[in-house]
């Protein structure tokens, strides 16, 4: 036998790193990834994500206040599932401020996740119905001045949460931070949906546009939790 032949001394060659478990993409929902930030770097971030996650919860109770209020005066179901969705990224927010409120944050992951993932499937069957319902000859929505300023201001205020959340949570490693990131992002997709629905209806009176949106609206939510559920959300 020659000394190629020979087993090496060191035992078979193993692969640099263990594969990434499902729904994670380059390490970033793994622990490791976490592991590899600096525990003074891990503090500074983790207020961070505290203090962006206050900000998102504080404009979407405003949010949440506007958009029900003037979705209940016009009969609008888009804007009241606009409104619902705002609720939903509080219980969101919230999820991960209690998630980083602990001195191990990886321990709540799951958790969030799923809390975050229900509050999206609870916000599509209500909508859905209630959209439904509108088109199968219920009441119709009246237009509504509020909602279109609403819808605007969201278009501008959602990115800019949404983009440093979501810096914060994929240096973390925290798959939750990157989750509430992205349901502050779909906020910023749904505005616009909502806003083109709202103008269809105010300036041409077409209201089959309203519950139309609110069904792209649940549509949307329903993808949402269903990656959150199994916390695909990192990447």
């Amino acid at each position: 036998m020659t000394d190629r032949d020979a087993p090496s001394p060191a035992g078979p060659v193993l692969p640099l790193s263990a594969p990434e478990p499902d729904g994670c993409d380059a390490g970033c929902c793994s622990t490791e990834t976490a592991n590899l930030v600096e525990p003074q770097r891990r503090a500074v971030l983790s207020r961070r994500v505290r203090l962006l996650v206050t900000a998102t919860i504080s404009y979407n109770i405003i949010e949440a206040i506007v958009a029900l209020s003037a979705g209940a005066v016009a009969s609008s179901a888009a804007l009241i599932g606009f409104g619902l969705d705002s609720v939903i990224e509080v219980s969101s927010a919230a999820a991960v401020y209690w998630q980083f409120s602990g001195h191990h944050p990886e321990a709540r992951e799951r958790a969030a996740l799923r809390v975050i993932a229900l509050s999206f499937f609870a916000l599509a069957v209500y909508v859905t119905v209630e959209s439904i319902r509108s088109l199968a000859g219920g009441e119709t929505a009246g237009s509504s001045t509020a909602g279109i300023i609403l819808a605007t201001a969201s278009l501008v205020v959602m990115p800019l949460l949404s983009y440093a959340q979501r810096r914060a949570g994929r240096e973390l490693g925290s798959a939750s931070a990157v989750a509430d990131s992205n349901q502050t992002l779909l906020c910023t997709y749904l505005s616009g949906v909502l806003l083109v629905g709202l103008l269809l209806n105010y300036l041409f009176g077409w209201t089959w546009a309203d519950p139309v949106v609110a069904l792209v609206i649940a549509a949307v939510a329903v993808r949402e939790g269903r990656t959150a559920w199994r916390g695909e959300h990192c990447c």
